[in-house]
């Protein structure tokens, strides 16, 4: 339009500029002014418009200022992912500068535990050395400004006692704290703020009066302000302390370890959280070295005591040639560093899950302890450890409980198995291992899925119940192998998780009324499973024989009866009739279903053309007998021999009754031919095809088999009588 305008051409040179403004260095210029702090949309669109000639200017401008965004775009993700993987290292970087950090803190901590350890030492041999030195210098560390002598000492032990008692009374429910323990004074205490070590929820306030010996935590009374109840006493013996990291909020933490449990304090500011872990620990290195030289004073020898002047002459020939027992007993060092720290040890050990490393201390002591006497300290020592021992047993007996984790296999328990076995505790071992492999084995029948097919179902079943018990057996075998008590425990849990495996399979195969069929194959794939066990030497035929035995039973009985009604029915409505399959093709495949039934012959029972001379009800029932017999005999085993014989006899003798039966009271000689022929087809055909099968399949002859065949009439009748008696 502008083109038509005197004034248009100054226009369209206008938009010409603007665009060849914006190609090289227009991105550029384009860039800043969408940059600048005064830019403005509208303004811009609006002047944009007004310099455009024509929408084709427009979207060139438009695919420009997309550009420009893509490439913005690009740029950001570069410069995020870079940042990001600079994050990424920083980050690593400061992971492995905590680390060094914290290995540094530790090693400084294990060193100046060394060097007080060193300084104590040499206390207290100069202690031995002078002990008037040793005397004043307790009794300065006691208070530093009081003069040194023993009766102001003990008056300063007096105050610290009168102390505690004062702030005791405060706590209801410990009065009885003090007469049991006269020696205990008190060191620190304060308020502090217990959280949830699982979700780090505040619980209560309490206040924590730190003894030299223990730890009491009192919560307040919001009744009473200043008075407190009590709520729990740790000895120091048995409690770690463990500082806990700050992550904001959650900060001025530490963590109290008391085996079976754990809690966390939070104290007011780091400097008070400073305080509390100098001063526990210093306080157990007290008690842990007050200990010591308990013991030590304890070994030393004590000189016998001087035995009264007597006037016996023969006495002192006596005492020569009799010591005394006090001369004959062996003084048991324990002293030694690793016994004093044992019990300490034992608890870091449980509290790390470290069993292995708790058991080889355990085995240590007892070796050491073998062949020494058993005195007052040794005893002492004894109770101690076998309090860590119990504790020790009860995580052991907790990992293999049920209601743990089932994942992992038998192998998963094998940690647990073995060091409660070199604890002597085999027989709770082997009871706690089988109990969590029942339970493996039960989870694992109950999660599969019952499929439509109750084949498929049946088979997933077997590999999965005999798997587990294939490897559960392995695993026994390897974690009780020097224990051959256990293996009848193993047999007796063999045989009771058998019986869950036939409930679920009965369940699926029989209660749900499947064809005979079907539940003999099913039954042929779990022998098949039960076979495997005799890679270890394990058979159990017998025991799934005998489990099953009782549904078995009851299926070959129903499907006789089954047999036995439609054999019936048949001969209700028997015409005695050649069967005429009317197509070469019918007349091929009732050859090949006879002979998959056993009967060679049968081409001498077939006339002209597709034409049978057999009746119909006789041809049925020796499909349906040897198809029954094949089915039962994948079923069979001795338990079920008179069963499955007993259902044979009965169901044969329905047809050779109904035979029987119809000569006799048939008047047509034609007819009374043709039944002749049918009852010849039983008895010489059909009837040795059976006993024939029988003795394959079982191994022996049926007597019974043979008596009904060679009887010349099975059941006598009154020739006079015209109905059926079957």
């Amino acid at each position: 339009r502008n083109r038509g305008l005197p004034g248009g051409g100054g226009s369209g040179a206008g938009a010409m500029a603007m665009s060849l403004s914006l190609g090289e260095g227009g991105g550029s210029r384009l860039r800043r002014q969408l940059e600048s702090g005064s830019f403005a949309a509208g303004e811009y669109v609006k002047q944009l418009s007004q310099q455009s000639d024509g929408d084709r200017d427009l979207q060139e401008h438009r695919q420009r200022i997309q550009a420009l965004s893509e490439e913005t775009a690009q740029s950001l993700k570069r410069n995020v992912y870079q940042n990001y993987r600079q994050f990424i290292e920083t980050a690593r970087e400061i992971s492995y500068l905590e680390s060094e950090m914290y290995q540094l803190s530790h090693i400084l901590t294990e060193q100046k535990g060394i060097m007080e350890a060193v300084t104590q030492a040499l206390l207290l041999q100069a202690d031995r050395d002078d002990p008037a030195l040793g005397a004043r210098r307790a009794a300065a560390a006691a208070d530093p400004f009081l003069p040194l002598s023993a009766k102001e000492a003990a008056a300063s032990e007096e105050g610290r006692q009168r102390t505690l008692t004062t702030l005791l009374e405060k706590v209801e429910g410990c009065r009885d704290l003090l007469p049991e323990s006269p020696g205990k004074y008190l060191v620190y205490n304060g308020d502090l703020v217990e959280y949830d070590a699982d979700h780090m929820a505040q619980i209560q306030r309490v206040h924590a009066f730190l003894m030299n010996d223990c730890l009491l935590v009192a919560t307040a009374l919001p009744s009473r302000r200043g008075a407190y109840r009590y709520d729990a006493l740790y000895p120091l013996d048995g409690l770690a302390v463990v500082n806990v990291k700050d992550n904001p909020p959650m900060k001025d933490m530490f963590k109290l370890l008391m085996f079976p449990e754990s809690r966390i304090f939070q104290a007011e500011n780091a400097k008070i959280k400073k305080e509390w872990l100098e001063v526990l620990e210093e306080t157990k290195r007290n008690r842990a070295l007050s200990e010591k030289r308990r013991l030590e004073q304890e070994a030393l020898p004590r000189p016998p005591p001087t035995p009264p002047e007597s006037t016996n002459p023969f006495e002192e020939d006596e005492e020569e040639e009799e010591p005394s027992a006090e001369e004959e007993e062996e003084v048991v060092d324990l002293s030694l560093e690793w016994i004093q720290e044992l019990p300490e040890d034992l608890d870091v050990c449980i509290a790390q899950r470290d069993f292995e490393g708790a058991v080889d201390l355990l085995d240590k002591l007892n070796e050491y302890l073998g062949d020494k006497p058993v005195n007052q300290p040794v005893k002492e020592l004894r109770a101690k450890v076998d309090e860590r021992v119990r504790q020790l047993t009860d995580v052991l007996v907790f990992e293999l409980s049920p209601d743990r984790s089932l994942r992992g296999g038998p192998r998963a328990t094998r940690r647990a198995v073995s060091q409660l076995i070199r604890l002597g505790q085999s027989t709770k071992a082997c009871e706690l291992f089988l109990k969590n492999r029942a339970a493996a084995v039960q989870t694992a029948i109950r999660q599969l899925r019952i499929e439509g097919a109750t084949l498929l179902y049946i088979h997933k079943l077997c590999h999965v119940f005999f798997t587990s018990l294939l490897e559960t057996a392995r695993e026994f075998e390897t974690d009780f192998a020097g224990n051959n008590g256990c293996y009848s425990a193993f047999v007796v849990w063999a045989r009771s998780s058998m019986r869950m495996f036939v409930d679920a399979f009965s369940k699926q195969v029989f209660d749900s009324k499947e064809s005979l069929s079907t539940a003999a194959e099913c039954v042929k794939v779990a022998k098949e499973h039960c076979k495997q066990l005799s890679e270890i030497g394990l058979d159990l035929t017998f025991v799934i024989h005998a489990l099953l035995v009782k549904d078995i039973k009851g299926a070959l009985q129903s499907y006789k009866d089954i047999i036995i009604e439609a054999t019936k029915h048949r001969n209700s409505e028997e015409m005695w009739r050649r069967m005429n399959l009317m197509t070469p093709e019918a007349l091929g495949k009732l050859r090949e279903e006879m002979r998959s039934c056993g009967v060679g012959n049968f081409d001498q029972y077939t006339g002209d053309d597709c034409w049978v001379n057999l009746s119909y009800t006789v041809v049925a029932f020796t499909k349906q007998t040897m198809a029954f017999l094949e089915e039962a005999l994948k079923l069979y085993f001795p338990e079920l021999h008179m069963v499955l014989l007993e259902s044979l006899v009965e169901i044969i003798l329905v047809a050779v009754q109904h035979v029987d039966y119809s000569l006799r009271c048939e008047q047509d000689p034609e007819k009374k031919a043709f039944i002749r022929q049918n009852a010849s087809f039983l008895y010489e055909t059909v009837l040795p095809v059976v006993e024939k099968r029988f003795e394959e399949g079982v191994g022996k002859p049926a007597k019974q088999l043979q008596d009904l065949r060679n009887a010349s009439r099975l059941m006598r009748v009154n020739p006079e009588s015209t109905t059926s008696v079957v």
